[in-house]
């Protein structure tokens, strides 16, 4: 049976019962059909369309300008932290539950919307996809671009990702590359005989701890660079010299580089070894200059902050909108067992959007 969604009550409310909707990834069709049920049973203003496991609705108002809305609807495996339950009062309260901050408070906030802003300023998009909280190559938005492209369509993205109901501007890209050194086994009771190839390491480490990132600032917003060891596998037995060591870095980088400046960058920095790039992705410019986007900051009435981390704006960006992030919660509790939202985080990102939107 499907569960029943009133998208016209608080948004807290509303957060709590999306909540209470298990939606492990590859497991969301149950809250995806409650989804889509209540956007077709309450939006007549909407056109509404399902998508494997993503639930697609929009506006047709022949507005000059369109804003996409986007949010995942699935979460991280429970750590036994369902169902939802709120502590405190007032201004102290907060909702608890697994998803509460990544990301079924944004998607309440957007369902109520869809929901009640039946005449908005602007044509409106609204993407509940699936997949996100995985590999990439599994991510709903993938799939929605292949099949329906014309949807990520816009004039404005925004992703309603926790951001402490800040609006947090573009994103960073991200790279992972290993560096590899070779060396020439030999037995540890002779090991002149042999080249150490996990000692051969020794500057690519060096190199790594005397880095110094880039802090640049673009269109005033001030991201910071970073680059890391995250894993050194190297190693035969107990009893060799190992001829074989591989250090994996993590580089990310401002959005004012490519993916490529990155890679030369990477090559640079660890001239004289052996480079491979394992993936990438590049960031989002925070676009801030875009009408849509400048409305939106002024409605916000606070300054906002580059993003510093990679997420689904960069999707957006490359289509060629300019994207920032925007939701209720603290991203330092997302996937923990402690994930709890302040529940005026959630009203204050509905009522920022309702003074842009409406």
């Amino acid at each position: 049976m499907t569960a029943s969604l009133d998208l016209t009550v608080d948004p807290v409310e509303l957060t709590a019962a999306l909540v209470d909707i298990p939606s492990v990834s590859g497991g969301e069709k149950a809250i995806a059909d409650a989804v889509e049920q209540a956007l077709r049973d309450r939006c007549p203003h909407l056109e509404v369309v399902r998508n494997g496991d993503a639930v697609l609705a929009r506006t047709h108002l022949g507005r000059d300008t369109r804003v996409v809305l986007a949010g995942h609807l699935d979460t991280v495996p429970i750590n036994d932290n369902l169902p939802s339950r709120r502590t405190g009062s007032g201004e102290d309260e907060h909702l608890h539950g697994c998803g509460t901050v990544d990301m079924k408070g944004g998607d309440a906030v957007m369902l109520h919307l869809a929901a009640t802003l039946t005449e908005p300023r602007y044509d409106l998009t609204f993407v509940f996809y699936d997949c996100e909280e995985v590999e990439a190559e599994r991510n709903g938005l993938n799939r929605i671009e292949r099949e329906l492209p014309e949807w990520l369509d816009g004039d404005l993205a925004v992703v309603c990702e926790p951001s402490d109901a800040a609006i947090e501007a573009g994103c960073q890209g991200t790279m992972r590359v290993e560096v590899r050194t070779s060396g020439k086994r030999a037995h540890t009771a002779r090991a002149w005989m042999g080249e150490n190839a996990i000692h051969a390491a020794e500057p690519v480490l060096r190199r790594l701890s005397e880095y110094a990132p880039r802090e640049p600032v673009i269109d005033g917003l001030q991201f910071r660079e970073g680059l890391q060891a995250v894993r050194v596998e190297g190693g035969v037995a107990g009893n060799v010299v190992p001829d074989s060591c591989v250090v994996a870095v993590n580089h990310r980088f401002a959005p004012d580089k490519s993916l490529a400046d990155a890679e030369a960058h990477l090559r640079e920095v660890f001239d004289g070894f052996e480079v491979t790039v394992v993936d990438g992705a590049a960031g989002a410019l925070p676009g801030l200059t875009a009408p849509a986007a400048a409305r939106l900051v002024e409605a916000s009435g606070a300054a906002p902050v580059a993003k510093l981390g990679w997420t689904d704006v960069a999707r957006f960006a490359a289509r060629g909108l300019p994207a920032v992030n925007f939701g209720p919660g603290s991203p330092a509790l997302a996937h923990t067992q402690q994930e709890n939202v302040r529940t005026a985080d959630i009203r204050r990102c509905a009522d920022v959007l309702r003074r842009f939107l409406g």
